[in-house]
């Protein structure tokens, strides 16, 4: 038995005929075996009007979370790079995720077994947050994690990609759509591919989207989805597998239904539904509870040079390991405290640069906050031989991490500390993050909570700590 191979809600433009045949060969050549479904998705994505021009301008992909989205996405772009030489903008919420999506294209494109494919290649950029791969017949594609800067010097895109796109934020989207005003070839598209937002989440433009696409699309609109019906899942019989089958087009195929056993045995009622049901929370249930206040934050933006002063790193691990976030902290005697985001990567680039980094500065910081479980001890063991003073090196406890962010909050309130204005990955983190309840109290939560964890960190710490080595000793 596998999973359904049509979607419970299909909205398609019309069509006389499509590429999608050609794309999934070439994918199926070079990449992966497309299943029926996603042949479906390509065939609309790709479909041509009676002029020859693509019928779609915007598509909408919802799916509950397994293997399968991105390669209907990598065909797409795949096809668009190689036969119509388009320049594409891929964006996704996160930079682990925007690099995923990078690696699994270039492999195609650098695999010696492919050398017609290599052949193509004109340049494949790897920077960091920066990754692109161009072409010698003018196609490109370029990565990039979303902020209202994402953007900046991407210029004549035909096709505009938003992965995660029920992170999808309104300054984001206006940010990026001024790329697709000027495209290389003529013609525009824009895909949304993302899961049912979550509680409190931030996004707003897919779920706009799914709602013009089910009530009133325009005839050059597309929405798949794969989703349960209900409201009330007292009321749903969530553990019905006819219902795992028919909103899961890949069960079957690359997903296990012992797996989803195990799945819905694990998570909570409300998380598997929509995780793995593809099950849309009534508009009702939706009331964020933001950690800071948009407008108080704001109000601490400064475009000053950072202050001198105590200093205090923060380091905060994501949950499943795969994220580091590096921030820091500046406690001048007299003035406000500056909190700032220096780095964020994959801990796939290891943790040696992390380590070398924080331990070429012990002789000037007074201590280092790292919270997490994936890493921390490995961390931690390449920097015992330097950080050698007692307390240099905090891991909080639960209480702390309360503490770090209570008083993060505090400070932003009371304007006792700024941050640089140009940091948007921060002022975003900031500004999404809600309270996520622990024992006896709150800290920060959401999808991209770690960069102001790390400051709150990093400012908690630099507050608390005895050590300032910076401390000039008064004599007399």
């Amino acid at each position: 038995m596998q999973g359904a191979q049509t979607p419970r809600i299909c909205v398609e433009p019309k069509r006389s005929t499509t590429d999608g045949e050609d794309a999934a060969l070439l994918m199926e050549t070079y990449g992966n075996l497309l299943d029926p479904w996603q042949r479906l998705i390509v065939d609309a994505w790709l479909g041509k009007d009676e002029h020859g021009e693509y019928s779609m301008t915007s598509g909408g992909l919802a799916v509950p979370r397994q293997k399968g989205k991105n390669v209907c996405i990598e065909a797409r772009e795949l096809y668009g790079l190689c036969v119509n030489g388009e320049k594409i903008l891929h964006t996704a919420h996160q930079v682990k995720t925007s690099k995923k999506s990078f690696r699994r294209l270039e492999q195609i494109f650098t695999n010696k077994k492919h050398p017609e494919l290599m052949e193509l290649v004109k340049h494949i950029r790897k920077t960091n947050g920066e990754e692109a791969i161009e072409l010698e017949n003018g196609g490109s594609i370029e990565y990039s994690a979303r902020s209202r800067q994402a953007a900046r010097g991407f210029d004549g895109i035909s096709l505009i990609v938003y992965d995660e796109a029920q992170e999808l934020t309104d300054d984001q989207v206006e940010a990026i759509m001024a790329t697709a005003a000027a495209s290389a070839t003529g013609s525009r598209q824009i895909i949304y591919a993302g899961t049912p937002p979550y509680p409190n989440c931030p996004g707003t433009v897919f779920k706009r989207r799914r709602e013009l696409s089910l009530t009133k699309p325009g005839e050059h609109d597309a929405w798949h989805e794969w989703s349960v019906e209900g409201t009330d899942l007292e009321k749903m019989d969530l553990g019905d597998h006819a219902k795992w089958f028919a909103t899961n087009p890949s069960l079957g195929i690359h997903l296990t239904e012992e797996y989803t056993v195990e799945e819905y045995g694990t998570m909570s009622l409300d998380g598997f539904a929509r995780e793995r049901l593809g099950w849309w929370m009534p508009a009702a249930s939706e009331r964020i509870n933001y950690a800071i206040d948009k407008k108080a934050w704001s109000g601490c933006a400064s475009e000053l040079l950072k202050p001198d002063g105590k200093t205090a790193f923060g380091v905060k691990f994501s949950p499943d390991g795969s994220l580091v976030t590096l921030c820091g902290a500046v406690c001048p005697e007299n003035g406000a405290a500056r909190i700032s985001l220096i780095e964020q990567k994959p801990t796939g680039y290891g943790m040696q640069w992390l380590a070398d980094w924080l331990n070429e500065r012990y002789a000037t910081a007074s201590c280092v906050v790292i919270d997490g479980r994936n890493g921390v001890d490995y961390l931690i063991d390449k920097m015992t031989g330097t950080w050698r003073y007692k307390g240099s090196i905090i891991r909080p406890t639960g209480k702390d991490v309360i503490a770090a962010a209570s008083q993060l909050v505090n400070e932003i309130n009371e304007k006792t500390l700024t941050w640089y204005k140009k940091q948007e990955v921060l002022s975003e983190s900031a500004t999404t993050s809600i309270k996520r309840p622990i024992a006896g109290g709150w800290g920060f939560g959401g999808e991209n909570s770690e960069p102001i964890e790390a400051a709150a960190l990093a400012l908690w710490g630099c507050r608390t700590s005895k050590r300032n080595p910076g401390r000039k000793m008064r004599i007399g």
